[in-house]
């Protein structure tokens, strides 16, 4: 079989900038001054993780409905006037690798509902034959139990199956979770324990789709 599962933020769409961007903002209304940076420290991590590191980074001053409120208002805003920005090759890597017989997946920390929303308002979630967001799984990246489910929802042994991240604690949970890990850097910059994991480091998604036609031999049934 031939398997691929895609993280979502960072690696598909160019979301995780705009983040930064929600959550300078956010900390500023919330007294933190510019929080950006905790997109760094949270990157690949669900919901409950990414709030025990904002409690472990500003404890009582931290207060989860003001950042959701602030920053929702900001990514509304940001969404309504340009759009889910799609990372380059995105369009061409889907239909490519359905073309040479692929069963694809989502294996991303976001909750189903943004996950699925921007999918649609994308224009890709028929592709995709799984869709595995954080609040489906009880451990977060790095843990590698959204990988599992992810491969066990395409029926594909985890040694069968590509992961696609940007992300440290997303390349982890793949690795861990015993699948062919390819990264596509954003805003992380891998360190010697990532370049020893993975099996290739890629500028674009074009640049993956050329990786995978190489290690299947071209299109059609392997």
């Amino acid at each position: 079989m031939r398997a691929v599962i895609f993280d979502m933020d960072g690696l598909m769409f160019d979301t995780e900038a705009v983040h930064v961007k929600a959550w300078n903002y956010a900390g500023e209304r919330m007294g933190l001054g510019r929080a950006g940076e905790m997109v760094l420290k949270t990157m690949g991590t669900n919901a409950a993780m990414t709030r025990a590191i904002w409690e472990a980074e500003y404890g009582s001053r931290f207060d989860e409905d003001a950042l959701r409120k602030y920053a929702g208002e900001f990514l509304t805003e940001y969404y309504r006037k340009n759009g889910i920005p799609v990372k380059k090759g995105l369009y061409r890597l889907l239909p490519r690798l359905k073309e040479m017989d692929c069963r694809l997946a989502v294996a991303s920390s976001t909750g189903r509902a943004d996950v699925t929303a921007h999918l649609k308002e994308t224009s890709v979630y028929e592709y995709f034959d799984a869709v595995i967001c954080g609040d489906m799984v009880e451990r977060s990246k790095p843990e590698p139990d959204i990988y599992r489910k992810a491969c066990g929802a395409l029926g594909a042994a985890p040694k069968d199956c590509f992961a696609l991240e940007d992300s440290r604690n997303g390349l982890l949970s793949a690795h861990r979770a015993g699948c062919r890990t390819l990264m596509v850097p954003d805003l992380y910059e891998p360190d010697d324990q990532i370049r020893q994991i993975v099996e290739g480091i890629f500028p674009d998604l074009d640049a993956v789709g050329d990786y995978l036609e190489q290690v299947w031999g071209g299109h059609g049934t392997a």
